[in-house]
C-alpha cells in the first residue's frame, strides 16, 4: 500500500560511451554558454552544472544515452501505467537534462523536482571513494511516510525493508541509470574523491502526440 515505484537500469557495455560523455562534459564545462545561468537549486562549491538542454545536443554519444534512458523511461510508464502498444506510440516525453561534475566537497541538497512526474540519474564516472567515506557521493532518497516514525517502540522499530523508516541510498556505479518519482525527497552527500563524479540527470513530463 502506497508504494514508492524506484526502476533501476543498467547500460550494458557503458565503458565507451561513458568515455566519450566523461572526455565531452570535462571539456564543455569551461564555455560559459553550456553552464546553467539560473540553478533552481543553490549550487555548493565543487559542484558543476549545465544548462537543461544536454539532450539537444547533436553529438552521438548524447543520442546513444538518451535512447537507453526513454527506452528504459518508456518501459517503466508502460509496466506501471498498464499502458499497451498502442498507447505508447502516443506518448510524447518533454524533458529538461543536464549533467553535473561534483568535485571534492560537492554535494546537492534534499529537493523534489516540481511540474514533473518522473525524473532520472545516471552514473557516468563513479568517482573515487575513500576508504573512511563509504558514502562520498550517495544518492540518497527519504521515507515520503514524514509521520512512520512519531512513535517507536518493539512493535516498530526494525521494520524490514521496504517498509522501514528514514532513507534509502544507491552508491551509483557506471552505466547505472535509477528512475524515480519527481516529488520524491533526494540528495547527494558530499563527494570527497580526488577525482570527478560525473552523472546525467533529467525531469520528464508527457503528452499525446496528437495534441
Amino acid at each position: 500500500m502506497f508504494a514508492v515505484p524506484v526502476v533501476q537500469a543498467r547500460l550494458a557495455g557503458a565503458e565507451r560511451l561513458n568515455a566519450e560523455l566523461r572526455a565531452l562534459f570535462l571539456a564543455r564545462e569551461h564555455d560559459p554558454a553550456i553552464r546553467n545561468p539560473n540553478p533552481s537549486l543553490k549550487q555548493q562549491a565543487g559542484v558543476y552544472e549545465s544548462d537543461f538542454n544536454l539532450f539537444s545536443w547533436p553529438d552521438p554519444c548524447i543520442a546513444a544515452l538518451r535512447e537507453f534512458c526513454w527506452r528504459e523511461l518508456g518501459r517503466a510508464v508502460q509496466d506501471l501505467n498498464r499502458y499497451s502498444a498502442e498507447e505508447m506510440r502516443r506518448v510524447r516525453i518533454h524533458s529538461h537534462t543536464w549533467f553535473h561534475i561534483t568535485r571534492h566537497g560537492g554535494f546537492v541538497i534534499n529537493h523534489t523536482h516540481p511540474m514533473a512526474s518522473w525524473s532520472g540519474v545516471y552514473c557516468v564516472a563513479a568517482g573515487e571513494t575513500p576508504p573512511d567515506k563509504p558514502e562520498s557521493g550517495v544518492l540518497r532518497f527519504h521515507n515520503p511516510h514524514h509521520y512512520s516514525n512519531t512513535f517507536l517502540d518493539a512493535g516498530n522499530l526494525r521494520l524490514r525493508p521496504p517498509y522501514h523508516h528514514g532513507s534509502w541510498s544507491f552508491q551509483l556505479q557506471p552505466g547505472e541509470l535509477v528512475l524515480f518519482p519527481s516529488w520524491l525527497q533526494h540528495e547527494v552527500l558530499p563527494f570527497y574523491g580526488n577525482d570527478e563524479r560525473i552523472t546525467v540527470a533529467f525531469n520528464c513530463w508527457f503528452g499525446n502526440r496528437d495534441d
